[in-house]
């Protein structure tokens, strides 16, 4: 069982920012994938940055230019930085992390969520 631990959300005002980290422990062979999502109230979960084992990254159009997300392997660790940042980015924020817990054995799994609020 993989589990995932997300810290560094909280209130913040327009225009600042904030970093999110969530870190991976577990039975864990290899990730190969981890991103970031989000839920604003009455709104869907949405993909917000996602990154694969490579390095390779991908963003939602709502957030190029003003998130970064990147990840520490040697940790199983993947952050978020947010600049800029404007109320509708306001929702929980949630880690999940892709992978094999052995060969042949995958794992999806999901953290409990930080809020992010912005708001002045």
């Amino acid at each position: 069982q993989v589990q995932l631990v997300e810290s560094g959300g909280g209130l913040v005002q327009p225009g600042g920012s904030l970093r999110l980290s969530c870190a991976a422990s577990g039975s864990i062979f290899v990730i190969a994938t981890m991103g970031w999502y989000r839920q604003a109230p009455g709104k869907q979960r949405e993909l917000v940055a996602g990154i694969a084992r490579g390095g390779s990254t991908n963003y939602a159009d709502s957030v190029k230019g003003r998130f970064t997300i990147s990840r520490a392997d040697v940790k199983n660790t993947v952050y978020l930085q947010m600049n800029s940042l404007k109320p509708e980015d306001t929702a929980v924020y949630y880690c999940n992390a892709r992978g094999l817990i052995t060969i042949g054995s995958t794992f999806d799994s999901w953290g409990q969520g930080t809020q992010v609020t912005v708001s002045s």
